[in-house]
């Protein structure tokens, strides 16, 4: 059996895991999946810090070693 570049280089995940943050400024933020290719999200969502629905913003998910 021949080994190939194309055979051990790694693929990419087709999702990654994205941190939306509260646009209200309360620090509220969870995690969400999304696809790699997708534009960037904006959501609105509820935040139970203030009680009502705002918009939640895309960050980067920061990992943890």
């Amino acid at each position: 059996m021949f080994l190939t570049v194309a055979a051990l280089a790694k693929s990419k995940s087709k999702y990654i895991l994205v941190r939306m943050v509260s646009a209200a400024g309360t620090g509220y933020c969870y995690n969400i999946k999304r696809a790699r290719l997708q534009e960037k999200l904006v959501l609105l969502k509820y935040d139970p810090i203030v009680n009502q629905r705002v918009l939640f913003t895309e960050k980067k998910k920061i990992r943890s070693i």
